[in-house]
């Protein structure tokens, strides 16, 4: 009997209900804060059609993507979808608060809260472990205290930043994920806003449409620093996951980094391989928002390209505005490519080789003394 799972879906957005939710598990010190101004890291530019899809609001009304029960019927029940890893919502930029004191631990406060009300809803939930990346030594601790939990498989950070994640600055925080066998990904949303500096190298954008263009340009500059600075030298079994934003510029990235070291290598000595190389092995990419090229072959030249089949996952965006169906979004993909992105690739980075157990509801009651500073106990 094949028992392995048909899709895994690499970006579902939870979401947090209502403020006061998230009290239980964070200093009462905090507490006037949390409900005063939220994660705190400033607004992003209008959309007339909103961050949300219409059909996405719970039963009950609330906040859409923070009901486990209408979630799983909704959209996992609904594409047959084996696992979601979830990437978190509305607090993702909480590294881009200016204090961050606060940012720790309204990072803690969150990962303690996915346990008791996701993590223990079902089996096909998987969790992000968020930290904050503007404390990188506190970072690494909060991976090594979440990392025991069995169902935490990669740590996840906004890709807004004040510097290039290649720089040494963040490194403690890739040992950590490096040392609990966890990937690293990042999600766009939060360029612009917080202590992060503008989106583009030449300023703001007018309009969310020139934002929402422009945002892979951000993770070509991270890629781009992270190999030059010789990170996956530095932590050879790192995996850096880069979600929703795109792929038909990785071959561009790639070309242009290969050409130039060619002549500049003298300027990185750490290197020992092409630059295209090192991403290929330690880089990989979800599908929403994938391009849409009028001639849909294209899309399949992009993937020869590449020159690596292993390294794009399948990814919803669940339950926001440009959702993607999985029946329909990898139709212009060739056949021999669809399940290593429906399912293949996601498998292999997360070790989900099996179909999760029955989904089997248990009690999401915070308990009085998870605090965010104690150790994840998996007993």
């Amino acid at each position: 009997m094949n028992n392995k799972p048909n899709i895994i879906d690499a970006d579902v957005h939870n979401a947090i209900a209502k403020p006061k939710d998230l009290l239980p598990f964070l200093p009462r010190v905090w507490h006037e804060n949390w409900l005063a101004s939220g994660p705190g890291y400033g607004g992003g530019w209008y959309s007339p059609i909103g961050v949300m899809r219409k059909d996405s609001v719970p039963e009950g009304g609330e906040t859409p993507g923070s009901d486990p029960a209408f979630m799983l019927k909704h959209h996992f029940e609904k594409y047959g979808i084996d696992y979601g890893i979830l990437t978190g919502s509305g607090v993702l930029g909480i590294s881009l608060n200016p204090n961050p004191d606060y940012g720790n631990v309204v990072a803690s406060a969150y990962n303690d809260w996915l346990v008791e009300t996701w993590l223990k809803a079902s089996p096909v939930f998987k969790g992000s472990i968020l930290i904050n990346h503007s404390d990188p030594q506190t970072a690494a601790k909060e991976i090594d205290r979440m990392a025991k939990h069995p169902d935490m498989v990669q740590v996840i950070m906004c890709s807004g930043s004040r510097m290039l994640y290649g720089q040494r600055y963040y490194h403690p925080i890739y040992e950590a994920a490096e040392r609990n066998g966890l990937p690293v990904a990042v999600h766009p949303g939060t360029e612009g806003r917080g202590i992060s500096g503008a989106p583009t190298p030449s300023g703001y954008p007018t309009s969310y449409l020139e934002w929402h263009n422009i945002l892979p340009t951000n993770y070509m500059a991270h890629v781009n620093s992270l190999v030059c600075e010789g990170v996956f030298e530095k932590f050879p079994k790192l995996k850096f996951v880069a979600i929703e934003g795109g792929i038909a510029w990785l071959p561009h990235l790639m070309w242009r980094m290969d050409k130039n070291y060619k002549a500049l290598r003298d300027l990185v000595p750490w290197l020992k391989r092409m630059p295209s190389e090192y991403i290929r092995e330690h880089i990989l990419l979800t599908t929403q928002p994938i391009e849409e090229p009028t001639n849909p072959d294209h899309l399949n030249q992009v993937f020869d390209m590449i020159g690596g089949d292993h390294m794009v996952m399948f990814s919803s965006d669940y339950p926001h505005w440009d959702f993607d169906n999985p029946q329909m979004v990898l139709q212009p993909i060739r056949k021999d490519l669809r399940r290593k992105i429906l399912v293949e690739n996601a498998m292999n980075l997360y070790g989900l080789y099996d179909k999760p157990a029955a989904n089997i509801a248990q009690s999401t009651e915070a308990p009085s003394n998870v605090t965010s500073s104690e150790p994840y106990n998996k007993a």
